[in-house]
């Protein structure tokens, strides 16, 4: 006996609605869009009188590709101010709106204060994590090296000195500057990024090391 076929039928209804849920937004723009032409090419016709020659002002597909770089043109118009204002408007109501509400509003300023810090174009300010001895010897923190420029503070110090940003935790938008000889920094492999979750959470986040995973078999 034969086995049967599959239902053709509702893999036809699925492809169909398909294609319609596809194509239906994109109808509908084109719709609207000609429709806005229409509406808007008889309301500045007026104004190319004096552009279009008259030898032209006949035929109708002039008209038509007029009609259409005037709404192209505000269309563009109204996509950067409602991308410039509105967006702005509506960041700024946002953020009163979170800045009104007790305790979230700590949280939200010490949050954004973080990513001013931390941004993309302020994290190129550190360039490698490392290990320090701080606050006393024996015990280690971490640190973001910021320079090996040498200046007046190595100078009047009488050795090569390292500029070192010790940020504090959970919040590392302060800290300490340090200067430190080469030979009492340890640079890590961790990246930047890994080195401020670590700070940030205080230590819980830990970012895993390749060096410690043990070597497999042959090796």
């Amino acid at each position: 006996m034969s086995a049967r076929p599959p239902d053709q039928t509702v893999t036809l209804r699925t492809a169909f609605f398909s294609g319609l849920f596809l194509l239906a937004p994109l109808g509908i723009t084109v719709w609207a869009f000609f429709k806005i032409t229409g509406m808007v090419g008889g309301s500045f016709r007026p104004l190319f009188d004096t552009i279009i020659p008259s030898r032209f002002q006949d035929i109708p597909l002039v008209w038509e590709i007029a009609a259409t770089l005037v709404v192209f043109a505000l269309i563009t118009l109204f996509g950067f101010v409602s991308h410039y204002f509105f967006g702005k408007y509506l960041l700024d109501l946002g953020e009163r709106v979170i800045l009104g509400i007790p305790g979230l509003n700590t949280v939200y300023s010490s949050v954004k204060q973080v990513v001013a810090t931390f941004g993309s174009q302020n994290r190129n300010l550190f360039s490698q994590v490392v290990l320090v001895q701080y606050p006393r010897t024996g015990v280690w923190t971490l640190g973001f090296l910021t320079s090996k420029t040498q200046a007046e503070a190595q100078a009047r110090a009488g050795q090569e000195l390292w500029s070192v940003f010790v940020p504090t935790s959970p919040n590392p938008t302060s800290g300490f500057v340090l200067f430190f000889p080469p030979t009492e920094i340890t640079i890590l492999d961790m990246s930047v990024g890994d080195g401020m979750k670590m700070v940030i959470s205080g230590g819980a986040v830990v970012p895993p090391w390749p060096a410690l995973k043990s070597p497999g078999p042959g090796a």
